[in-house]
């Protein structure tokens, strides 16, 4: 634990040079004004959320002066963290409030967890890379983050054992939508997925009527493939 107290206490630039609170805060201010709103996302409690989560808390030391730039970043083991207007994208797209229960698969960093438990009841969180949601759970643990849980397994299969969820948000993209997942989304409820067909990716929203989905494209994205224990992809 204790590297990884460092790591929060004495924030690091590219660079190697410590920097103050007040500039990242600074930082996440530009990112929210010049990534986000600008480019029409409006809904006011996602963008408190993106002002108040430490992205640069979520990636190596060494990019955090990098944390608020407009791209996604590696996280290691051939993942990313989502570049920031996506992650507001989706999470503004779910519609959630404060008594969501909501599914994330993809845990990744934790980031979009932690934004996610700043919108939310409950963020149920699975990551099919032990090392990375390992680290993942530790962190939102430090930070505070009680309304988080993280499994560590495959999540084409959901967490079926805290459903159904208000809403189902995935962050690494199938050929099509996890039938398990279908199954564990509430009626009503939404579910915001990255899906390949042929090498093309489009984020779609589902909503859940009446144990039907109806279906919309909503945005061109490039999400890392959603893969099992065997490292192939679904």
């Amino acid at each position: 634990m204790l590297p990884l107290l460092i790591i929060l206490l004495t924030t690091v630039s590219c660079c190697g040079d410590a920097q103050p609170v007040d500039y990242y805060r600074a930082q996440r201010e530009k990112m929210v004004k010049q990534q986000i709103e600008a480019r029409g996302i409006t809904d006011k409690r996602v963008l408190a959320a993106m002002r108040k989560v430490e992205r640069h808390l979520f990636v190596d030391p060494l990019q955090q002066g990098e944390a608020y730039a407009d791209h996604p970043l590696p996280i290691g083991y051939g993942q990313t963290i989502s570049q920031p207007y996506i992650v507001a994208f989706m999470s503004a797209a779910l519609k959630t409030t404060p008594e969501t229960r909501v599914l994330e698969i993809g845990t990744g960093s934790g980031y979009q967890a932690a934004v996610l438990a700043e919108l939310c009841d409950s963020v149920f969180t699975v990551e099919i890379i032990a090392p990375l949601g390992e680290k993942a759970r530790n962190l939102l643990r430090v930070l505070g983050y009680t309304n988080v849980r993280v499994k560590i397994g495959d999540g084409y299969q959901g967490w079926k054992e805290h459903a159904p969820y208000h809403t189902i948000m995935v962050t690494c993209s199938p050929s099509h939508v996890p039938q398990p997942l279908i199954e564990q989304l509430a009626e009503g409820g939404r579910m915001i997925i990255p899906v390949d067909s042929h090498g093309y990716q489009q984020l779609v929203v589902l909503v859940k009527k009446q144990g039907h989905l109806s279906r919309q494209s909503v945005l061109p994205v490039r999400f890392v493939p959603m893969i099992n224990a065997e490292n192939r992809e679904y």
